[in-house]
């Protein structure tokens, strides 16, 4: 069974968090504006794999931007912030910037996904300077 403690610590390690209630949404989203702190969201469903599949990357790209927080909704469990923000499809990510949503992204799309984080990072860098 010493597999299983692996997996433990992995989860452990991990930058992204995941959001279960809307007020545990707003704690975080109120956090990082007031740190000036761009906040990236995967919305996603248990059900649908394509969003399964891209937790592996989003995990990467969460140790790739320390600066950023790391958020995952799943539709399912937390509705209300999905409709707040007019979440279609799954996945849907969401870069937002003082707590409202700057850019989305439908689909899984590594690349893309990567190329617009490295913009919108570098916006904030620039911002907060």
């Amino acid at each position: 069974m010493e597999g299983q403690g692996h997996v433990q610590e992995q989860q452990n390690k991990s930058r992204v968090v995941k959001v279960d209630s809307v007020e545990s949404w707003e704690f975080y989203v109120t956090q990082a504006t007031n740190q000036g702190c761009p906040i990236v969201v995967h919305f996603t469903a248990a059900w649908c794999m394509p969003s399964v599949a891209m937790n592996p990357f989003f995990e990467e790209l969460a140790s790739s931007y320390p600066d950023a927080l790391f958020l995952t909704v799943d539709v399912d469990e937390v509705k209300e912030v999905a409709t707040k923000l007019e979440i279609k499809a799954m996945p849907t990510f969401c870069l937002m910037k003082d707590g409202a949503p700057v850019e989305k992204l439908v689909g899984a799309n590594p690349e893309e996904i990567r190329k617009r984080m490295d913009s919108f990072v570098h916006s904030f860098r620039v911002y907060a300077a």
